[in-house]
C-alpha cells in the first residue's frame, strides 16, 4: 500500500503570537482530490469520526479502524490472514508485533492532533443491501485542552464542525459516563440542532457511540456492547425524583440522536499507560483490550450497521459531502459563532448546491457515453437529441432530490444548473466538432488551394513577361507557405495556440 499518512483538511492558523488559533484554513484541492475521485464521488459515503477531550486515546483506536478496514478489502485472499489485529498492512514488514501506523499519535499530556485530518484512502464495504458504501475515517482536535479556552472553545469550527458530517460518531471517555460529559454534549448538539431545525424531519444526529476506555468495574458491567448499553440506560434514565433539568437533558439526548450505543473497553496494560517507547506493539497490550478490540471493530463496520450519511433524511454522496464540507467551512471559520439561522441558510444553499452537483454529474456522465472523447463525430442534429435527453435526466435528477430553503432558492439553483448545463453543453460540441475531419483538415486544404492557385498564376504572367504581377502572386504564396508552416507546428506543437487561431479564422 502507497498511502501511509493522513491528510490534513482543516487546519488552525496561528496568530502573531505564534500559540493562539482563532481561524481555520480548509484545503479544498486535497478535500476535492479524494471526494471527487470517479471511483466514488457518487457512492453513498460513512463518515465514521472519533471526538472527544484530548489525550483519550482518539487517534489511537482510530488507528485499529484503519488496520482492520485495510485487511478487510485487502486484494489479496491469502486464507492465512485470518487475524485482523495481526496484519499491519500500512507497513507489512514489520511482523505481527510492528508499531501502530497510520494517524499520528503519541503518549504523553500533550495534544498531538490539531484541526481535522481524514484519511485518504477511501473503503469500499458493502450494506446489507449490497450497496457499495465508500468509508471514511476522519480524525479530529481534541476538546479542553491548555490551548482553548472556554471562549475560544465556543468559537472553535472542530468543535461543531464535526457534529454536521458524521454518519457514525465515537466519544472517547475516561473510566465512566459522568454528568459533565452529557453536559457537553448536549452543548455541541444542541446548537446543531438549531441550526437544522426549521427544515428538519427527522432527528438530527445518526449513531452516537460512548467509548468508555479504562472501565474498572467488571463485575458490575461486562466488557463490550452487551455491558456498555446497561451502563448506558442507567446513565440516560429519568425518573419522578430527578430534577427537571437532568430530565430535560436526558430527554433531549436521546430526541437527537438516531441511534445512542456505548462500549467499555478495559484498560490496555501498566506498560502502555507508563513507557514511553510504546509504539503500539500488540504483545505489550494485555489479552482483555485486544479481545475486545476483536468484538467492536468487526461490530462497527457491519454490514447490518454501516451508517450511510444523510442530511435532512437524505443520504448523500461523496460528491454532495465535499459541497457541504466547503460550505460550512466559510460559516464557521469566523472570530463569532454564527447564528444557527445563518448555518440554517447555509445548510439550505449546500443542500441545493449539492443537487446541481448530483445533477450535473448525471448529464456529464451520460453525453461522455454518447459523445465522450472516444466516440466516433456526430451530426450537429443527432447531438442536439442527445443533449435534450440528457439534459431531461439531469433535470429529474434535480427535481426528485430532497431540497431545503423553499421554491425561490430551489428556482435559483435550477438556474445555475440550466446554466452549467448549457456550457457543458458548449464543451461537449466543440469536442464533437474536433472529430469532424473535413472540419480539421479545413484549414491546411484551403491553405493548399491557395498555394496551388498562387503558383499556377505566377507560372501563367511569368509567360506572359509580366514579371511584376508575377512576382505579386510570388509573395502571397511565400505568406502562405508561411502561415501552413505557423499552423502546422502550432497544431502539433501546442505553441502558438493564438496564433493558429487567427489563421484558422482567417480561413
Amino acid at each position: 500500500m502507497s498511502v501511509t499518512a493522513p491528510v490534513s483538511i482543516i487546519s488552525p492558523v496561528a496568530e502573531e503570537d505564534g500559540e493562539t488559533q482563532q481561524s481555520f484554513e480548509i484545503y479544498k484541492d486535497k478535500l476535492e482530490s479524494i471526494l471527487l475521485d470517479p471511483k466514488i464521488a457518487d457512492k453513498q459515503v460513512c463518515v465514521v469520526s472519533v471526538a472527544g477531550a484530548f489525550r483519550t486515546g482518539k487517534s489511537f483506536i482510530l488507528n485499529f479502524f484503519l488496520r482492520y478496514l485495510r485487511w478487510k478489502t485487502r486484494a489479496s485472499d491469502d486464507e492465512s490472514e485470518t487475524d485482523w489485529l495481526q496484519t499491519n498492512l500500512i507497513n507489512s514488514n514489520e511482523g505481527n508485533n510492528g508499531q501502530l501506523k497510520g494517524f499520528s499519535w503519541r503518549g504523553g499530556d500533550d495534544r498531538e492532533t490539531s484541526g481535522i485530518l481524514i484519511w485518504p484512502e477511501p473503503f469500499i464495504l458493502q450494506d446489507k443491501h449490497g450497496n457499495e458504501i465508500v468509508v471514511i475515517l476522519m480524525d479530529t482536535q481534541g476538546i479542553f485542552d491548555c490551548v482553548s479556552t472556554v471562549q475560544k472553545l465556543r468559537h472553535n469550527i472542530c468543535t461543531f464542525y464535526n457534529d454536521f458530517f458524521y454518519s457514525c460518531e465515537f466519544i472517547t471517555l475516561p473510566k465512566t459516563i459522568q454528568e459533565d460529559h452529557l453536559q457537553h454534549l448536549q452543548l455541541f448538539a444542541e446548537y446543531a440542532r438549531l441550526a437544522m431545525d426549521e427544515y428538519q424531519e427527522t432527528k438530527p444526529f445518526q449513531t452516537l457511540m460512548f467509548l468508555v476506555r479504562d472501565w474498572c468495574f467488571p463485575y458490575e458491567a461486562e466488557y463490550g456492547i452487551n455491558g456498555g448499553q446497561r451502563i448506558l440506560d442507567k446513565r440516560l434514565e429519568t425518573g419522578a425524583k430527578q430534577h427537571k433539568e437532568l430530565q430535560q437533558l436526558r430527554l433531549h439526548i436521546k430526541s437527537t440522536f438516531e441511534n445512542i450505543k456505548c462500549f467499555l473497553m478495559p484498560h490496555p496494560g501498566l506498560e502502555v499507560a507508563i513507557s514511553p517507547d510504546f509504539r503500539g506493539e500488540l504483545n505489550t497490550i494485555s489479552a482483555d483490550f485486544k479481545a475486545q478490540l476483536h468484538a467492536l471493530v468487526p461490530h462497527l463496520f457491519d454490514r447490518n450497521n454501516l451508517v450511510v450519511k444523510a442530511i435532512n433524511g437524505q443520504q448523500i454522496t461523496c460528491r454532495e459531502l465535499s459541497v457541504y464540507l466547503n460550505a460550512y467551512f466559510e460559516v464557521f471559520n469566523g472570530t463569532e459563532l454564527p447564528e444557527p439561522k445563518t448555518i440554517l441558510a447555509a445548510t439550505a444553499e449546500a443542500n441545493n448546491l449539492a443537487a446541481v452537483a448530483s445533477a450535473k454529474a448525471v448529464y456529464s456522465k451520460e453525453m461522455e457515453e454518447v459523445c465522450g472523447g472516444d466516440t466516433p463525430f456526430m451530426s450537429s442534429a443527432e447531438l442536439n437529441q442527445h443533449h435534450e435527453r440528457c439534459r431531461a435526466s439531469a433535470l429529474l435528477s434535480f427535481n426528485s432530490a430532497k431540497k431545503m430553503g423553499g421554491p425561490e432558492l430551489t428556482s435559483q439553483f435550477r438556474e445555475k444548473l440550466e446554466e452549467d448545463i448549457k456550457s457543458a453543453n458548449e464543451a461537449f460540441i466543440r469536442v464533437n466538432n474536433s472529430k469532424n475531419l473535413f472540419k480539421s483538415v479545413k484549414t491546411p486544404a484551403v491553405l493548399v488551394l491557395f498555394m496551388v492557385v498562387c503558383y499556377i498564376f505566377q507560372e501563367f504572367f511569368q509567360l506572359l513577361g509580366l514579371f511584376m504581377v508575377a512576382s505579386v502572386f510570388s509573395l502571397i504564396l511565400t505568406i502562405v507557405i508561411a502561415l501552413l508552416v505557423t499552423w502546422t507546428y502550432s497544431r502539433y506543437s501546442g505553441h502558438l495556440r493564438d496564433a493558429q487561431k487567427t489563421i484558422d479564422t482567417f480561413v
